[in-house]
């Protein structure tokens, strides 16, 4: 099945969809031209009127632009009323911020995911796939912690569909976008046209993984197409070093090291090891299964019939410092000058 004939005369619904993501999802969905609709679910009424200024695409008599927050479940029936699919990208995502509001991030992040999961079974929404981060595994900071919380219940959501088995739901991990908002590369962009002569680093060793906004949107539609239910995504992606994407954008610039942040992690963990007792690894992507699938032979097998995956080892970990993937300071360049 192709993208076109799966999206054919569907209704798309993204919830924060005025990112960087839901931004670019929008307009390939809108490019393709075979969906039904495309519906922006975010509470910022003022980033709506500016998605609306950024391409004339957004503007297209299939979009539509609802108002509503993840928090108030009875707005989400309403915004779900004839949806096939949900991407939930709405979150609270700033780790500093969350270190000194956790609440606030739980409120969003945990009680907006159980309210995102209610509201599509009440719906009856096809399938939903959740955006997680690299943060969930292993977490250390509230953001991370929260994002865990909210991976379980979306896994877990698969047992409360009933008869009708919809929606389906699945969630897709990786780290940070490169050059998306709040990312370092803009960051440091806006850095260097202060005219600063040095450029702040967190920390020389620090490494992460490296997706584009155009990979992570067509492995997102990827997921969507192949998922089955509680399946956790996690992609196949190079790692960088912070020192070397600092090379490629101003390699003459020396570095001023500022320390890392609180909650801040070194390096990535998309996998750790206790997940990777019951991931299994494909050619472009590794997916988590459902720990209870473990001990449910049946349900193991029917989960992954017709996947071919190989089974990991038990002390395996995918961490961007561990990686056998990476960038050098050339390919780098090369995306900064695209």
């Amino acid at each position: 099945m192709n993208d076109h004939s799966f999206f054919k005369n569907k209704t798309i619904l993204i919830t924060g969809g005025t990112g960087s993501f839901g931004n670019a999802l929008a307009k390939k969905l809108l490019l393709e031209d075979e969906c039904s609709k495309v519906i922006i679910f975010s509470r910022d009424e003022w980033k709506q009127s500016q998605m609306l200024e950024i391409d004339p695409i957004f503007r297209s008599s299939k979009m539509r632009y609802f108002l509503g927050d993840v928090r108030d479940k009875n707005r989400l029936q309403r915004a779900f009323n004839e949806v096939n699919f949900v991407i939930h990208a709405a979150a609270l995502k700033q780790v500093p911020a969350a270190e000194y509001n956790p609440t606030e991030f739980i409120k969003t992040n945990v009680i907006g995911a159980m309210n995102v999961i209610d509201a599509t079974i009440d719906c009856g929404v096809e399938k939903v796939i959740a955006l997680s981060t690299d943060k969930a595994a292993n977490p250390i900071n509230l953001y991370g912690a929260s994002k865990l919380c909210s991976d379980k219940l979306f896994v877990a959501g698969n047992s409360y569909v009933g008869a009708s088995g919809k929606p389906i739901f699945s969630v897709v991990r990786y780290g940070n976008v490169a050059g998306s908002r709040g990312s370092v590369i803009p960051f440091w962009k806006k850095v260097l046209a202060s005219g600063s002569i040095s450029l702040p680093i967190t920390d020389l060793r620090m490494t992460r993984f490296w997706i584009t906004l155009d990979q992570s949107v067509d492995f997102v539609i990827s997921c969507l197409k192949d998922s089955r239910g509680g399946e956790i995504y996690v992609p196949k992606i190079p790692s960088v070093n912070i020192v070397d994407i600092a090379k490629a954008l101003a390699p003459k610039l020396k570095l001023d090291i500022s320390g890392i942040r609180e909650g801040e992690k070194l390096h990535e963990l998309m996998i750790g090891c206790e997940d990777a007792r019951h991931s299994f690894e494909f050619e472009d992507r590794f997916i988590i299964v459902p720990e209870i699938y473990t001990n449910q032979p049946e349900r193991l097998f029917k989960f992954l019939k017709d996947r071919n995956g190989k089974n990991l080892m038990e002390d395996f970990s995918y961490a961007s410092n561990t990686n056998d993937k990476w960038l050098s300071v050339s390919d780098l360049e090369m995306f900064l000058k695209g």
